[in-house]
């Protein structure tokens, strides 16, 4: 495999991409953070922001259909090509087959030349070859008919076979296939309203003054919630700079509102950074009483004092710890509402990270330990009538109703509180039987929405561990 830092500089948005992505694969990086740091190298035009940004989610949202498309007009396997090749071929298809507002004869010889500029007269022939033999024969990328659901899915809507049939099981072909489809959508942007700051309506406004064409509007799952598009660079927004909102999704305010935490009260989030529902618990407690805020990793405590020191939150203390130990960490200590927001696979914001999908393996879903061990740990520090909420922004049942039944079943004094339907909108108790019982997996295509799990537990009443 050719050395990344052996390769030219990159002259144009094609060339960036290749950049971000080829560190995505070798470095194993996230790629909104990976993009993010390219892009700060230098001023780029915004179109060629716009196109890099769409090249490098694009094409990682697509992989293996377009490796699957690629295959049909190569002459040896793809593994026997320079890894820069294979991406310089993955980001030309895709233009070739998702991108109609980009003529053909301008992926073809832009392919040419940066495989030219980077490599040799044989590479830029090959690749001269390939692409040329596309678009003389499209029908090789025509995903045939008749193919078993799980390999249909897969293809159709570019997701790992093992991921495909394990929803399937779980949740049916129908369901799936929206999900699928759903998660090659690309985002809205989500704000939350700081409420100590002004009401939802005046931040519409003041978005609207800044922003006169784009499109904004209230959410319509969320009391705090505002939708936005063609945003640009949010941290650059005066209602942002000015702690007037924060960008969360629609899915993850909800939390806040299943903890329904009030003025004055202790409440503890032990896997907090970067610091989004911690915040919003504040605001909700009208910045009055205490809220904890703790991370495995003590450099992101500074993201959520950042962060809160922005919204105008005073409330929050940060410490850092390990979540399965924060029984010991915080021994003699009790909250009135605990919020366990678990690590997970993240399988529910794929739609934010195309790449995560590509990065998980079933082996990594024994993350359900983990998690089972954080809520053990902390369901000891809650007060006899206080409420605990566990949530995650995945949809595998491993990590989200397995874990709560588990725990049910280890911790008989505990349960779910159905009492959870009259805090969350109509919306969700209109779409989920389960929040009766205390719980509701939200799926992605269900709301336009991330995929989350949201529990909420108490003691029964009487009785202590």
């Amino acid at each position: 495999m050719k050395s990344k830092k052996s390769l030219p500089p990159p002259k144009n948005a094609r060339e960036l991409a290749l950049f971000v992505l080829i560190e995505v694969e070798e470095k194993k990086a996230y790629s909104n953070l990976q993009l993010k740091h390219a892009l700060a190298g230098k001023e780029w035009d915004p179109r060629d922001v716009n196109l890099t940004t769409e090249l490098v989610y694009g094409t990682l949202s697509r992989l293996n259909t377009l490796d699957w498309m690629i295959s049909h007009y190569l002459s040896k396997p793809a593994s026997k090509l320079e890894n820069w090749v294979n991406w310089l071929l993955r980001i030309s298809f895709y233009q070739l087959t998702y991108l109609d507002r980009i003529p053909s004869r301008a992926v073809v010889h832009e392919g040419v030349e940066i495989a030219k500029r980077w490599g040799h007269k044989g590479i830029s022939g090959m690749v001269n070859g390939v692409l040329r033999n596309r678009l003389r024969n499209p029908e090789k990328t025509e995903i045939p008919a008749g193919l078993p659901p799980v390999t249909r899915i897969s293809l159709e809507y570019s997701h790992p076979e093992w991921l495909v049939k394990k929803w399937i099981e779980e949740f049916g072909v129908e369901e799936t296939e929206q999900m699928c489809e759903e998660n090659n959508f690309p985002p809205e942007i989500n704000l939350r309203t700081n409420a100590l700051k002004g009401t939802r309506e005046e931040l519409l406004e003041t978005i609207k003054e800044q922003l006169p064409k784009a499109y904004v509007q209230p959410s319509k799952l969320t009391p705090m919630g505002v939708v936005l598009s063609e945003s640009g660079n949010i941290g650059q927004l005066t209602a942002y700079l000015e702690g007037l909102c924060t960008v969360q999704d629609e899915s993850s305010m909800l939390v806040g509102d299943a903890l329904s935490p009030f003025s004055g009260m202790k409440v503890l989030d032990v896997c907090a950074a970067p610091g989004g529902k911690s915040t919003h618990i504040a605001e909700k407690m009208n910045n009055q009483g205490t809220v904890l805020s703790m991370d495995i990793h003590p450099h992101k405590l500074k993201l959520i004092e950042e962060n809160g020191k922005r919204l105008g939150i005073s409330i929050i203390e940060t410490r850092a710890g390990d979540a399965r130990e924060v029984d010991r960490i915080l021994t003699g200590e009790t909250f009135d509402r605990i919020l366990v927001d678990a690590p997970c696979t993240g399988l529910g914001v794929i739609r934010r990270k195309p790449d995560i999908r590509w990065a998980k393996t079933e082996k990594d879903e024994e993350i359900h330990r983990i998690q089972y061990d954080i809520l053990c740990s902390a369901a000891s520090l809650l007060k006899p009538d206080g409420k605990l909420v566990y949530s995650t922004c995945t949809v595998q049942r491993e990590e989200n109703q397995d874990v709560i039944q588990r725990f049910l079943q280890e911790h008989p004094h505990w349960e779910l509180d159905s009492t959870l339907v009259h805090d969350l909108p109509v919306l969700i108790g209109e779409k989920y039987a389960t929040l009766k019982n205390g719980y509701v997996q939200i799926l992605p295509h269900h709301f336009h929405s991330d995929g989350f799990f949201i529990a909420r537990l108490k003691r029964k009443s009487g009785t202590r561990d």
